[in-house]
């Protein structure tokens, strides 16, 4: 029985491979299927959900030192499998991950005798793939020139992207920073703002039958970050690698590495709704963790002085109040900003950080990343771009008790660059340092990837509330794009939740907010980060009723489960997370005019929740509702407005 078992296991490698294309790849249920074939002695591929079709025939090879990787290439053989894999996260959307998935690697010979691997992985709700490069033993290294990976989407799509800044522009000639606005609702092939494509992830509207979401993850120092080309107007974008200006011009634009090689993973979140998006785990399903933690990592809730009261509160005695107003809310962090070198001083420092120790609180501490790549005047600078600096400093910090930095104004994507973040991660570990990028490029399943990593900005963030009314007039209306762009993929550092009428330290001048005092608690639990740095000043405490505060006081920034509940980008957005035993249910109107929303809360049905709603004069007020049987809930949302629930 043995002997046969092994003769059958023989024979079907043997069939395998010396099959021929077209090969395909489905997901475990049967819904996804992946084709992979040649058109024309172009590799493509091809992905439908059910009957439908999500991406048309699309190209995949390299361009590398090494001799082309996408034409004229000779089929040589493919192996399947199947995945089945769990692990924890202890930063993230979900705590618990059981990953499955089926995959397919064919290799590719090209005319120089080098063989090219592509290899799928397929779930329930993600497509992945990724490139081998293998040669002759004299092949030790590779530069890959250019990707060819295509994504070709239905004629009748519609995007919901980013488009990618000009390098050295914005202030102080800080971008390219994934802080540009999305698009809404656009025809493909439209022309981006600027010209040179759109960055990940990339959302887009499959008509009538769905959602993809197209971005990467494993992205480290041995590769660049990559984006999306400018589209053609039969649906076709194409992996693009970083402008030659980003970082100053520092760097090159491809990828270089040892042989053989591995590039990272591209993925596609799709589904008939949004609700495979907002849950997915692709970015951490494919990639392991690069060190061990050198300690538990701590996660939790900060406050944040300079969000609203700017650069002038960067002084030792309104830190203190800051510290205060973290001890009084149960947050475990402060994060003091910018100039606190010059405006505190270094042995001013150690004892702020005593004090706000003595109050139960940790600090986390601003750099400037920058060398020599922008203008950005803020320090500390020159303290994070070289090792010897870097471990000098993060040595003193340790010293002094810092748990935290917040590294900002990195403007570029190379692999120079991506080394670059990786090498803070990895020395921070050292020194037991949590680790939040400003003015950065997106995490690629850093989470996982970097245990010390906590959250990323790569968004048009929250301090553009305070910088122009009309971010604060679109503040609601963006809140229903960005669960289902940015935030899906990975931790997104907004800093939300503001419940100042007026952005400024004596609310007297300053951007004039909208929204509701709900819909800002709401943003709480939308915006999922596990260090969030809230837009809360002191006199917050005596303004807001104390069930506010109490809810503040206990809301988690780690959960253990996310699920969709309702939403259309431009319309609402509903939310569900738990955190151990309990729910929380965050939903927001993005619209000028109020509206009823009916949700479906299975997992509350039957039980008493506390709702947290939408008072007549836009403050919250709270009340005891019981969840029908069914599960279903109604909420009345003012524009502008929101909601957040609370049960178990």
């Amino acid at each position: 029985m043995i002997k046969l078992s092994l003769y059958i296991s023989l024979l079907t490698s043997s069939m395998l491979a010396h099959a021929q294309l077209p090969l395909s790849v489905t997901s475990p249920d049967g819904q996804i299927t992946v084709k992979l074939e040649k058109q024309q002695n172009q590799l493509v591929y091809s992905v439908n959900y059910g009957n439908q079709v999500f991406l048309q025939q699309s190209e995949l090879g390299l361009n590398t030192n090494l001799g082309d990787f996408s034409q004229i290439l000779k089929y040589k053989s493919y192996t399947t499998a199947s995945v089945n894999k769990s692990y924890k996260l202890h930063n993230a959307k979900v705590s618990d991950v059981n990953y499955t998935a089926n995959t397919l690697k064919a290799q590719f010979e090209n005319q120089d005798g080098r063989i090219l691997g592509v290899e799928f992985n397929v779930s329930d709700s993600d497509v992945a793939f990724r490139y081998q490069i293998s040669g002759a033993e004299t092949d030790t290294r590779i530069k890959v020139l250019a990707e060819y990976s295509a994504f070709n989407l239905p004629d009748n799509a519609t995007t919901f992207i980013s488009p990618q800044a000009l390098p050295e522009t914005g202030w102080m000639q800080t971008k390219p920073s994934y802080e540009e606005p999305y698009t809404f609702n656009e025809a493909l092939g439209t022309p981006s703002a600027n010209g040179v494509g759109y960055t990940f992830p990339a959302l887009f509207k499959n008509s009538d039958k769905g959602w993809l979401l197209i971005s990467e993850t494993g992205v480290d120092s041995h590769y660049v970050g990559s984006k999306l080309s400018e589209g053609t107007k039969d649906g076709v974008y194409r992996i693009s690698f970083p402008q030659a200006g980003e970082n100053n011009g520092i760097g090159a634009t491809y990828a270089a590495m040892a042989m053989p090689a591995t590039t990272p993973w591209r993925t596609i979140t799709l589904g008939t709704s949004l609700k495979p998006i907002v849950e997915s785990t692709v970015a951490f399903d494919l990639v392991k963790p690069l060190y061990q933690a050198s300690q538990n990592y701590k996660m939790g809730r900060s406050t944040w002085s300079w969000i609203v009261w700017q650069d002038p509160s960067i002084n030792y005695d309104d830190q203190i109040k800051f510290i205060d107003l973290a001890a009084s809310l149960n947050f475990e962090y402060v994060l003091i900003d910018n100039w606190w070198d010059k405006n505190i001083g270094r042995e001013r420092m150690a004892e702020l950080v005593k004090y706000a120790n003595g109050k139960g609180v940790d600090v986390i501490l601003w750099y400037n990343s920058n060398g020599w790549w922008n203008d950005a005047p803020q320090t500390p600078q020159n303290r994070m771009n070289s090792a010897p600096a870097r471990r000098n400093e993060m040595a003193w910090l340790q010293s002094i008790g810092v748990k935290g930095l917040k590294v900002d104004f990195f403007g570029g994507d190379k692999q120079e660059t991506i080394k670059l973040y990786e090498d803070i991660l990895t020395d921070a570990n050292q020194y037991g340092l949590v680790i939040t990028f400003h003015g950065s490029t997106i995490p690629r399943g850093w989470e996982r990837m970097y245990p010390n990593f906590v959250t990323s900005e790569a968004v048009l963030a929250s301090e553009n509330l305070v910088f122009h009314q009309n971010s604060l007039d679109l503040h609601a209306y963006n809140a229903t794009i960005l669960p289902f762009t940015r935030n899906a993929i990975g931790a997104m550092d907004f800093a939300p939740v503001f419940l100042n009428k007026r952005l400024s330290q004596d609310q007297t001048v300053g951007t004039i907010r909208k929204t509701t005092d709900a819909f800002e608690l709401a943003t709480g639990v939308l915006y999922q980060s596990p260090v969030q740095h809230f837009g809360l000043t002191p006199n917050n405490l005596a303004e807001q009723p104390q069930f506010v505060i109490d809810t503040l006081k206990a809301m988690p920034t780690v959960w253990d489960e996310t699920r969709y509940i309702a939403g259309q980008p431009g319309q609402d957005a509903t939310i569900a997370r738990r955190h151990q035993q309990t729910w929380w249910v965050a939903a927001v109107n993005g619209e000028n005019k109020a509206k009823t929303v009916d949700i479906d809360l299975p997992m509350l049905a039957g039980k008493k929740i506390t709702l947290l709603f939408d008072k007549k004069d836009g403050s919250a007020g709270t009340m005891q509702v019981t969840v029908s049987n069914s599960g279903k809930l109604t909420l009345n949302l003012l524009a502008q407005g929101g909601a957040l629930i609370i049960g178990r």
